[in-house]
């Protein structure tokens, strides 16, 4: 099943997403995000969760991020097509069956158990005329890890960027959460 991430109606669907995101949000522990910044021409959003677990047990799982990321933000429609392989030059990529795929990011800055970086346009952002910077910073504290997922975006999408930085922070902080799931529990929250 192919997705289709763009059109007018692109708006409204992230907006209903943000609605339903913003509820599990609230439902979803010490879960914190927030969009930094906004403009026309880019905006910054940034979550923290703290996972129960070490450093090294969340940077083993971002590199399974066919095991914790939300199927529903896939082009295929199945997280087990996903992979990362964390290695500067390494892709964030995704089959698609039966030939074919996305390389939704380049892996750029890999500091094993502390840092992952991430250079892309994720989603609808992908065809826009954008930059990404998608970083993963790892801290450990007593009682597990502190996990903050920020991510930059600037360049030129006709209608402008600040619309959607409500909904990319929502979409990103829900796939925290999952990894927070994962890492935990052994599998992403529903």
């Amino acid at each position: 099943m192919e997705r289709h991430w763009s059109g007018p109606g692109l708006v409204l669907r992230l907006a209903s997403r943000l609605a339903f995101a913003g509820a599990a949000a609230l439902a979803g522990g010490d879960a914190r995000g927030e969009v930094l910044e906004a403009a026309p021409g880019g905006f910054a959003v940034k979550s923290t969760v703290t996972i129960a677990g070490t450093p090294s047990d969340v940077y083993g799982a971002l590199g399974r991020v066919g095991s914790w990321w939300d199927p529903a933000h896939t082009y295929s429609g199945d997280a087990a097509n996903l992979s990362i392989d964390l290695r500067p030059g390494g892709c964030f990529c995704e089959r698609l069956v039966p030939q074919g795929g996305v390389q939704h990011s380049m892996v750029v800055l890999v500091i094993p158990n502390k840092t992952v970086r991430l250079a892309g346009g994720l989603g609808p952002l992908q065809e826009a005329g954008v930059s990404g910077s998608l970083t993963f910073a790892l801290a450990e504290r007593v009682g597990g890890t502190d996990t903050t997922m920020s991510y930059s975006v600037g360049g030129y999408r006709q209608g402008g960027l600040e619309a959607l930085a409500p909904a990319v922070d929502s979409v990103l902080g829900a796939q925290l959460r999952r990894l927070k799931s994962f890492v935990e529990n052994g599998r992403p929250m529903p």
